[in-house]
């Protein structure tokens, strides 16, 4: 069972979210919040697997509200039962467009993934349940203008991402190459000669050493340091 706790400043918005999603088999909404302390707050305290939050908060409260999520601050620990899924919130952004300068903003500060308000029911369902096991989500002409971004700024060559290569190993480095290559966990253990397990080990100690929850923010690191080039 995947919960959920919605983040939407409009009631009537959140409750017809609410009606919907408790629709929806496997999933279970366990609260709603207002703003983005209502929701750091909440969280703190149930724990759900999924933050769905609408980027029409005012300012960048939205940004800032990720940022806290991602970074763990104020969160006590879960219940041991929980703790097998997840121990902290991923969080999926609702939008009415595909927005550049935010969209980067928010992966950066720890979204999991993106979804437009247009899409389809089924689309919503099936994106809460990616997020909530760490995949990523993302408009197709996002995640194009985005690698487009990237390719532009170029990688950078800090000593902060020096550091972030280093730490890798080597079948880690091949790893991450392939998922920055669009390729799913079932692709890579074929591609690589491992087992589909060993390479969710993989993906959990990359993320890991990182210090992010997504893999969309592993993708995003290795374009930024230059381990993977747009073509």
């Amino acid at each position: 069972m995947t919960t959920v706790l919605i983040l939407n400043d409009q009631a009537l918005q959140r409750h017809g979210l609410r009606l919907f999603l408790e629709a929806q088999p496997g999933v279970t909404v366990v609260g709603e919040a207002a703003t983005g302390v209502q929701a750091s707050q909440t969280a703190a305290r149930l724990h759900p697997d999924v933050i769905l939050m609408d980027m029409g908060l005012p300012d960048d409260e939205g940004i800032r509200t990720i940022r806290h999520i991602a970074r763990r601050e104020g969160h006590t620990a879960p219940p041991a039962a929980h703790r097998a899924k997840t121990a902290h919130p991923r969080v999926l952004v609702l939008t009415p467009a595909d927005t550049d300068d935010f969209a980067y903003a928010a992966l950066s500060a720890g979204a999991g993934g993106f979804l437009l308000t247009n899409a389809l029911p089924d689309q919503l369902t099936a994106a809460i349940h990616i997020v909530a096991q760490g995949g990523a989500v993302l408009p197709p002409r996002l995640t194009r203008r985005l690698i487009e971004a990237l390719r532009q700024q170029g990688p950078s060559h800090t000593p902060r991402n020096a550091r972030r290569l280093s730490v890798l190993t080597e079948r880690e480095r091949e790893v991450l190459t392939a998922l920055a290559s669009g390729w799913s966990n079932t692709e890579i253990a074929t591609r690589l000669s491992i087992a589909p397990t060993t390479v969710k080990t993989h993906v959990s100690s990359i993320l890991a050493k990182f210090g992010v929850r997504a893999r969309v923010q592993a993708v995003v690191i290795a374009y930024e340091t230059g381990l993977v080039r747009p073509t």
